[in-house]
């Protein structure tokens, strides 16, 4: 039996429920470093396993309960109400989250996204069907904030990722919060046309496919006020390695193996080994 590195740490990966994307986000989270867990969501509520016991809570892609009432409400429902002072407790205690895809929706519906400082669980935005009216299933371009506090995205400026959503457009009631999220750099994450130059972010709506779902202001991910909780609707855990690229014989690179989408999961994974010697 291959020894535990006690020192890696320990990434809770929640299951059940129709979440379907665990070994992706595991596999992603292992080339980065971390040692991970698949958790069912009910061996949380009913007290088997505490989210306090694990450094990172991931929520994987996938379609929860069927995307009834739309993507991620019942999951997010389950989770705020069932372990909404779990969740808390997590997040307080200086955790990273992620939510990834679905996980993203649920993050939103249930009000951690984008969030606010004293936790409120308010749900202020929502992530509803693509502009095109169907399942978008392609590799976008994505570029991350470099003044965003998120420490998800640190020192990443690009990345090609697929996505693979119905209910991908981000949206809000009140444009006021838009631009309070943008200037606090919580919109972390945009679409981008590949060919322009970096910086290309813009409010204005990109044309489709290369925003995939006509987000407002292209948003492809956002951040809570710390930083801590990331949600992105493509899926980086889908790229985890070089040659999961559709182009990969075509334009290989210099040598194959862990692709670039993994930084996203090794800054939260070097995030934790420096907390863990503060």
């Amino acid at each position: 039996m291959e020894a535990i590195d006690m020192s890696a740490p320990s990434v809770a990966v929640l299951s059940g429920f129709g979440i379907n994307c665990e070994y992706e986000t595991m596999a992603a989270f292992e080339f980065a470093g971390a040692e991970t867990f698949k958790i069912h969501v009910n061996s949380i509520v009913r007290g088997h396993e505490k989210l306090l016991d694990y450094d990172i809570l991931a929520i994987p892609g996938g379609f929860s309960f069927g995307d009834h009432l739309g993507s991620g409400r019942l999951l997010g429902n389950r989770l705020r109400f069932s372990l909404g002072d779990q969740v808390k407790s997590f997040v307080n205690s200086g955790r990273p989250v992620i939510g990834i895809c679905n996980g993203f929706q649920v993050l939103v519906k249930m009000g951690l996204l984008p969030g606010d400082s004293g936790l409120t669980m308010t749900q202020t935005a929502s992530l509803t069907t693509n502009d095109s009216g169907k399942y978008e299933d392609r590799w976008v371009t994505i570029e991350l904030d470099a003044n965003s506090p998120c420490i998800w995205t640190r020192g990443i400026q690009r990345l090609r990722v697929p996505v693979r959503h119905g209910e991908g457009k981000f949206v809000t009631n009140d444009v006021n919060l838009m631009d309070k999220w943008e200037g606090r750099g919580q919109l972390v994450a945009r679409y981008v046309d590949p060919e322009s130059q970096y910086p290309a972010s813009s409010s204005d709506v990109l044309p489709y496919p290369t925003s995939p779902n006509q987000s407002w202001r292209n948003i492809a991910g956002v951040c809570d006020p710390t930083g801590l909780i990331f949600g992105i609707m493509p899926h980086p855990e889908a790229f985890h390695s070089t040659w999961l690229s559709p182009d990969w014989t075509r334009k290989p690179p210099k040598k194959h193996g862990i692709s670039p989408a993994i930084a996203i999961f090794r800054n939260a994974v070097e995030y934790s080994l420096e907390k863990e010697t503060e």
